[in-house]
């Protein structure tokens, strides 16, 4: 991770938006600790893949210890479709 101060930034803005599409990480340091990161959008676009794929094994387990400790209805496929008569 590259750590940049804002006025860096705005100076050589092409070169370091160059440097973040090659992958790259960059800290912008602001005053009173507000400090930034900048990442590719690819990389965002990973990041919020891993985040809702752990909420969605997250429900999954929860789902299992429900089903575990007995707290699931057990319907036939005839009664599936009797309910949505």
């Amino acid at each position: 991770m590259i750590a940049l101060r804002t006025v860096d930034v705005r100076n050589d803005f092409k070169k370091i938006s160059d440097i973040i599409n090659s992958g790259e990480k960059v800290l912008i340091a602001r005053p009173h600790n507000q400090n930034l990161v900048v990442l590719s959008e690819k990389e965002y676009n990973e990041l919020q893949k891993a985040r809702r794929n752990a909420e969605y094994f997250s429900k999954i387990d929860e789902y299992l210890q429900q089903a575990a400790e007995g707290k699931v209805i057990a319907k036939t496929m005839e009664e599936l479709e009797e309910m949505a008569k």
